[in-house]
């Protein structure tokens, strides 16, 4: 059996997992009896810029329609449709020290109010209550503006900001950590996953409106974490 690393820069590896009987006492409990009541606090702030090739209402109109493109551009991401405009988006798996959560998030894809769209945390129906809790706060605003190219043309930045919290109740051996280990570690694997999502989801985006108009992708724009 490969032996189980214990150094705490695991803990900022979202592809170590281990669901070892490394605290047989803890894991062999009832997984209520395993969790702390005071949850864990990590948050995580995200700007993103994202350059479309056309003006501000052909823009408007592909955001519109999300049913269209939300769940092949969130692939390979997994998406359920729990409403209207709402969908259940599972992440993956993430975790360390015989923690291991696989986040699943539900999210209303507002309708547009005056080229503004908000994207906002909704109840996932039929989830069992895993020990953590999302709270995603996103806003897009459509910004028109000459073609640096082509002054006659136009171009359209969709700008938007994420504010993201995430509390989890973790099982009690991982609190034999240092709570400021375990804060600092948390933050930065928050961060890195909103990254890499963020990346990942505005390029498909990106390249799903411009197929679809046929028209040439952007320079792919600069993205500020904080």
């Amino acid at each position: 059996m490969q032996s189980q690393p214990t150094d705490p820069s695991d803990f900022a590896n979202p592809n170590f997992v281990r669901t070892d009987a490394a605290h047989p006492s803890e894991t062999s409990a009832h997984p209520s009896e395993m969790l702390l009541n005071e949850p864990t606090i990590f948050s995580s702030q995200f700007i993103d810029c994202m350059e479309m090739n056309a003006d501000a209402q052909t823009v408007a109109q592909y955001l519109d329609v999300h049913q269209d493109w939300f769940h092949r551009c969130a692939h390979p991401m997994h998406v359920e449709s729990i409403g209207q405009n709402s969908y259940a988006l599972t992440i993956g798996h993430f975790g360390a020290f015989g923690y291991d959560v696989e986040p699943k998030v539900g999210l209303d894809l507002l309708p547009q109010q005056e080229g503004i769209y908000r994207i906002e945390t909704v109840p996932v129906p039929g989830e069992v209550p895993l020990g953590y809790e999302v709270d995603f706060q996103a806003a897009l605003e459509l910004v028109e503006h000459p073609s640096q190219f082509d002054p006659a043309a136009k171009m359209t930045q969709v700008q938007w900001q994420l504010d993201l919290k995430v509390a989890i109740q973790f099982p009690r051996f991982i609190h034999a950590l240092p709570d400021s280990l375990i804060q600092k570690t948390g933050d930065r694997i928050l961060r890195q996953v909103v990254r890499q999502v963020s990346r990942r989801l505005t390029h498909k985006v990106q390249e799903d409106f411009h197929s679809s108009r046929h028209l040439s992708l952007p320079k792919r724009s600069r993205r500020k974490l904080l």
